[in-house]
C-alpha cells in the first residue's frame, strides 16, 4: 500500500474518467453554459479554463466557444486532449502562467482549491485578470468555504473499471483550524482476479471565508457577485462567482 500526495494527478490519474465520468459533468455544464452565453452573447467567444483536469466540465462548455485549457498535470491533460480535441491545451500553473492571450472569460472549477494560502489565491484571481479583456468574466466554483465547511467529512462510491471494480473513500478533515488548509484522503480499493489491491492519496487544499474571497478578488481587479450553485451531493451551501475584470 502506496501513501503519497496528489497521486489522482500522476501514477493513479488513469483513474478520473472511472472515479469523475465526464457525464457527470452535463448539469454543471449547462449551466456554466448558460451564464456564459447569457453575459457574452452569441458568437465564438474565446474562454480560457485554469485548472481543467481531465476536461470533463470544458467538454460541456466548449462546443461553439474558441477555448483554451491549462492544467499543471501531463497526465490530466492527456485525459483532456482525448476528450477535447478541438481545444488549445498548454501545461502551466494557474498562479504563474502567461499565455499573451486575452480572453472574453476565464473558468475555474474546483482546481481552485489547492490555492492554500491568500497568497496563491490571489496570484490565481492576478492570472485570471491578466488574461482578460476589460469587462471579461471570470467564473470560480470552490467546493468549499470556512462557514461550509464541516469535518469530518466522508465520501464513498463504487465503479467499475473495464475487468476490476474500484471503490473509493473519501476523508476530508481540517487538522489545525487556525490555517487556510484541510487535507483530504483517498483510499482506493481495486478487486481483480480474486485479488485485493488498496493504494492511498493526500491531497492538502486552501480554506477560505466568503469575505476573504470577495476581498481579495475585488483587490485583484473584479467586481465579484456570489450566486447559489446547487450542484452538491451532500445538500451544503455552494456558490459560483461571476467576477467582471475592471477597466
Amino acid at each position: 500500500m502506496t501513501s503519497e500526495s496528489n497521486r489522482l494527478y500522476t501514477d493513479l490519474a488513469y483513474l478520473w474518467p472511472t472515479m469523475s465520468p465526464p457525464e457527470d459533468y452535463a448539469d454543471e455544464g449547462a449551466q456554466l453554459r448558460s451564464e456564459l452565453r447569457k453575459r457574452l452573447g452569441p458568437g465564438r467567444a474565446r474562454i480560457l479554463e485554469l485548472g481543467t483536469g481531465g476536461g470533463h466540465l470544458l467538454h460541456h462548455i466548449a462546443d461553439g466557444f474558441e477555448a483554451t485549457a491549462v492544467d499543471l498535470s501531463e497526465a490530466m491533460l492527456a485525459h483532456s486532449r482525448r476528450l477535447n480535441p478541438g481545444v488549445t491545451h498548454h501545461a502551466g500553473d494557474m498562479r504563474t502562467v502567461r499565455l499573451g492571450e486575452t480572453f472574453d472569460a476565464v473558468l475555474i472549477h474546483d482546481a481552485i482549491d489547492y490555492m492554500t494560502t491568500e497568497d496563491d489565491l490571489r496570484a490565481a484571481f492576478v492570472t485570471a485578470r491578466a488574461h482578460l479583456r476589460p469587462g471579461g468574466l471570470l467564473l470560480a466554483i470552490p467546493d468549499d468555504y470556512v462557514e461550509t465547511f464541516t469535518t469530518p467529512r466522508v465520501w464513498h462510491e463504487t465503479r467499475r473499471a473495464k475487468d476490476a471494480e474500484v471503490t473509493f473513500v473519501e476523508y476530508s478533515w481540517d487538522p489545525d483550524p487556525n490555517d487556510t488548509q484541510v487535507e483530504t484522503v483517498y483510499v482506493f480499493f481495486f478487486e481483480e482476479d480474486g485479488e485485493l489491491r488498496v493504494e492511498v492519496d493526500r491531497h492538502v487544499v486552501g480554506l477560505f471565508s466568503i469575505s476573504t474571497w470577495e476581498r481579495l478578488l475585488t483587490d485583484s481587479g473584479f467586481e465579484p457577485e456570489r450566486v447559489d450553485y446547487p450542484h452538491t451531493d451532500d445538500g451544503r451551501p455552494m456558490y459560483l462567482w461571476i467576477c467582471t475584470a475592471t477597466t
